[in-house]
This record gives structure tokens, C-alpha cells and sequence, in this order.
């Protein structure tokens, strides 16, 4: 989710940044950007959306000027094009209607007619392929009964004929043999149906040795060129071949496949270079890439309230402090602050997997030397009330997920939060940094809290969120997505007939207001 929609130009940067990092490991392709429109925060994978606006959406579709350079004026709309050795292929996903399924259910059924479909859905497709993008990844999920991965009127005749897209088309992992339920029932007709629909290369599952993918060492490497291949590649193979032989497929089809798959590889200048380029190894973590993510945290936290009715504000904190408390399950876990497909797919938990600066030791570094901090991740009251708190500053949220496993029909913070902020909050002045890859239950706590924060998910550069709270910057975020007052009110978008929100779309302060959540209002997105 990306909350500092006016800011194109960073999303730009982000990009060029994550192109330079995914080339320094040798690899030329990013399966980014994901341009789902989220309409249903319930949904496991809320956080790779932008925004629910296909408006603020289309503008983030800049990155792939970032990942794969600016196509030169005067470029044939629909060709791909990468410039440059520190770009990369780009690959807009997950097409269509990822977004949008019932309930807010991983792979499921879109229920949505067709103009609804393309004024909300679809638009960023357009932009995307306007800026070149090299591929574009097929959806899971099915649009009124209808899998994506055998959509052809939407593949073919939409993307391919009537956007003359011409870079290829990528299916999702396992998007083929999950054309059927159960999965790979009937995987001649999966291969025939998805390629006819226009899919021209196949995203493969890793073998049956992924369990152990993790714990490899390198004297495992050559038993690993040995063992690591696809799952059902061989299967694929002679299934294809035997359809395109009894003249199911046509090599009409193949050579459309070929043809786009050759093109994309040339652009991206495989053939004159196929070996892998590491001699920008030392860009990966660079100092420079850190103070880019830390200025994305700082511009994208979005302040919810400051203050109680007939009460001064608490931000900007005061640096200078007797004694302040760090507490809450997220304030000292660097694998919370970033959230899932992280360097495990669902995500870690502490401090030992990657290089970062967690909240607490952020605020630490940021206050006055003389102040002292104290962290208890799960106060009870009686520890509040025997220490002389100036202020609590609380950080709560979800844990980390990605796809099916972060589907939610409850969206509620994890124990020992709600505890934690029942305990500080009725004691002691408190700000509340809530830590989530989207909006989550908070209508029950918001009269106890003085100040409340959706930093989302920092990721490793925690000084991001204590550049903003101790007043270094102001707070400039504002919501790309509804937030909502509990679950039965969704799905619930900007515009619709019974919008009543906890906090709308478009909404955030600055420091010098105080908010009432009964006073709240939409601020217009440019």
C-alpha cells in the first residue's frame, strides 16, 4: 500500500533502486509491479495493492519507469522496452480482478460486470502497457466463474489484439494445474485451455525438494543442478507437444509465443549479454538504497489523530524527556516491521535474518541522551503506575503473511496488542504506531489513545517512523484505502452509497491539528 500517492517522483526512485539491487544479483526480471485494485482489505494480499482507487493506482504504474527505464518518445505503443544495465524486465500482475474477489478470498471469483470490471480493474493495464512494460503475469482468481489462467476473450482479444500488447504473457505458479479444482485433475485440458488463452510462458512449481530449499550449503550445490527442476516439466512438455501435433494448438499459437518471448529477451539484452552481471554486488543494502527507504517510511505514515478533545497534541514528541516507554509486540522485531515475501515468503520473526533498525532502537538513537527509555513489550498496569512515564509510545499491528495464509475475515491486531494498549493507554499519554499491510480494527481503542499512526510496514528502516514522530519532518501520508470501523461494513469503498468509515479515504493530519474521529473528512487526491 503506498500512501504517498502525490510523491511519483519516489516511486520512480523505488523503483530504479529495486531494479539496481535485482540486477546486482545477476537477475534481469522483477515480477513487479502488482497493479491490483484492493477492494476488500480482507484479502491476504491488500498490501501489494496501491491503492482501492484505480485512479492512484494508474499514476503508481510510474515504478516501471523506475524498474525498466523511460521509453524514448515516439516508441510503438504495446512494445516493451528496457534501457540501460541497471534495469530490468518488469512484469504487471495479476491480471484482472485479483482485487476484487468476494470477501476479500485469495484466488477466488470476481463477481463484477464487465464495465465494472474495466473502470475499475482495468485502467492501470492500459497504463502500463503505454509505459512499456515487458510482461504481464495472469491471475489465480477466476472473473464470474471464469478462470483467468482460460480467459481468452481477456488475454487474447482484449490484451493481445485490442491493446496490441506485444511482450508475453506469464502465468502464476502452479496458475496452470490450478485451472481445475482439485488442482491438476485434468491437466491436459489445463494446458490446452491456458495456452489457447493466450498464455505464452509457464511460471513452473520447484520440485519436491523446496522444503529444504532454505537449508542448503554450498556442497549441496551440484546435487542441486541435479535435483531442482520442475515439477510436471516433463509432463508439460509432452502434453504440449501432443496437442500442437494432433493440431489442437496450432504453431500459429506457438510462434505468437516464441515470437513475444524472443522479443522481451532481446530488449533486455540477452542475446548480446546471456552471461549474469554481479559487479554491482555492493549496491544490495547500500547506505544510499536505506536513506531511499527510510525517506518512502517517513513520507508515507499517515497520522490519525493528535490529541484529545480540549487536549493540546502529542506530536511532535519532545526528544528531551525524564523517562518515556517502548512497548507493544511490534516495537522490537525487525521481522514484523517488513511484513511478508521477505527473505522467507511468509515472512520472520526477531531481529537475526536481515540488516535494519527496529522502532525501539530508532527512538533510542533519536531522543536526547539524557532521557531514558525503557522497553517492556507487555506492560501491566502496576508497571505503569510505579514508573514516572512522560509518555508511552506503542507499537501493535499484524503479523507478517503473504497470499491465501493473510486472508482475514476478522482484521484484528495480535495479543498481547489490544492488552497492552487497554493497560498504557488508561494510565499515561500514548501514541499508537499500528504496524499492518492494511487498515485493521481500531474503532475499540480510539477514545483510550492519544495519538494514532498507520506506518504500515516499514520494513527495515524504523528511523523512517521516529523521523516523523519526534518532529524531524511532518507527517505528509494520507490514506490510499478506506478505514473502515469494524468488518461488517465491508467491502466499503470511497464513493459508495453507505460510506461511513472510521477514517476515509483520502484522510491524514499534520501535527498541528487535533482530530475527533466524528469530525473526519475526505481529502481530495490529486
Amino acid at each position: 500500500m503506498y500512501t504517498g500517492y502525490r510523491d511519483v517522483d519516489l516511486v520512480k526512485r523505488i523503483g530504479a533502486a529495486t531494479a539496481l539491487e535485482v540486477r546486482a544479483t545477476g537477475i534481469r526480471y522483477a515480477f513487479a509491479p502488482c497493479i491490483a485494485v484492493c477492494r476488500d482489505p480482507r484479502w491476504g494480499r491488500c498490501y501489494e495493492s496501491y491503492s482501492e482507487e484505480p485512479q492512484i493506482v494508474r499514476k503508481m504504474t510510474d515504478i516501471i519507469f523506475g524498474l525498466q527505464g523511460e521509453n524514448p518518445e515516439g516508441s510503438l505503443n504495446g512494445v516493451p522496452y528496457v534501457a540501460e544495465r541497471d534495469k530490468v524486465a518488469a512484469c504487471a500482475k495479476h491480471f484482472v480482478g485479483d482485487g476484487g474477489t468476494t470477501r476479500g478470498i485469495n484466488e477466488d471469483n470476481t463477481e463484477i460486470d464487465t464495465a465494472g470490471l474495466f473502470k475499475i480493474h482495468m485502467p492501470a493495464y492500459y497504463d502500463a502497457i503505454d509505459k512499456g512494460v515487458s510482461t504481464i503475469m495472469v491471475s489465480y482468481s477466476s472473473w464470474n466463474g471464469v478462470k483467468m489462467h482460460a480467459n481468452r476473450d481477456l488475454i487474447t482479444n482484449f490484451l493481445k489484439d485490442t491493446l496490441q500488447f506485444k511482450g508475453f504473457i506469464i502465468s502464476d505458479w502452479e496458475g496452470i494445474d490450478r485451472i481445475t479444482s482439485p488442482a491438476h485433475a485434468n491437466y491436459t485440458y489445463s494446458v490446452l485451455a491456458s495456452i489457447q488463452a493466450g498464455i505464452d510462458m509457464v511460471c513452473f512449481v520447484i520440485s519436491r525438494f523446496l522444503p529444504w530449499f532454505a537449508e542448503i550449503t554450498q556442497s549441496d550445490c551440484f546435487k542441486m543442478r541435479q535435483v531442482m527442476i520442475p515439477r510436471n516439466y516433463t509432463e508439460f512438455i509432452d502434453i504440449l507437444t501432443y496437442l500442437v501435433k494432433s493440431e489442437y494448438i496450432s504453431m500459429r499459437r506457438i510462434n505468437d509465443a516464441v515470437e513475444r518471448i524472443l522479443r522481451v529477451k532481446f530488449i533486455m539484452g540477452l542475446f548480446e549479454n546471456p552471461m549474469a552481471d554481479t559487479s554491482q554486488v555492493d549496491e544490495l543494502g547500500s547506505q544510499a538504497h536505506r536513506e531511499l527507504a527510510r525517506e518512502a517510511v517517513r513520507k508515507t505514515l499517515v497520522l490519525l489523530k493528535n490529541g484529545k478533545e480540549g487536549d493540546a497534541p502529542l506530536l511532535p514528541l519532545p526528544k528531551l524527556s525524564s523517562k518515556i516507554l517502548v512497548t507493544g509486540t511490534h516495537a522490537h522485531n525487525l521481522g514484523y516491521q517488513c511484513g511478508g515475501w521477505t527473505i522467507n515468503w511468509q515472512g520472520f520473526y526477531g531481529n537475526d535474518d536481515t540488516r535494519g533498525t527496529t522502532i525501539l532502537d530508532a527512538v533510542r538513537s533519536a531522543v536526547d541522551p539524557s532521557t531514558e527509555v525503557v522497553f517492556k513489550e507487555n506492560p501491566d498496569r502496576e508497571f505503569i503506575e510505579t514508573n514516572d512515564f512522560t509518555h508511552a509510545i506503542i507499537v501493535v499491528g499484524e503479523p507478517p503473511y503473504a497470499e491465501t495464509e493473510g486472508d482475514s475475515q476478522t482484521l484484528t491486531m495480535i495479543e498481547p496488542g489490544p492488552t497492552v494498549i487497554n493497560n498504557v493507554c488508561g494510565t499515561i499519554k500514548c501514541v499508537v504506531v499500528v504496524i499492518s499491510g492494511r487498515p485493521i480494527v481500531m474503532e475499540p481503542y480510539i477514545a483510550s489513545i492519544d495519538a494514532l499512526v498507520a506506518a504500515w510496514l516499514p520494513g527495515t528502516e524504523g528511523q523512517g517512523v521516529t523521523d516523523v514522530l519526534f518532529g524531524d519532518y511532518d507527517f505528509t501520508g494520507k490514506l490510499a484505502r478506506t478505514w473502515f470501523r469494524n468488518v461488517s461494513q465491508l467491502p466499503m469503498n470511497f464513493g459508495d452509497s453507505d460510506y461511513d468509515p472510521l477514517f476515509p479515504f483520502g484522510f491524514g493530519m499534520t501535527t498541528s491539528q487535533i482530530h475527533s474521529p466524528s469530525a473526519t473528512s475526505a481529502v481530495q487526491y490529486e
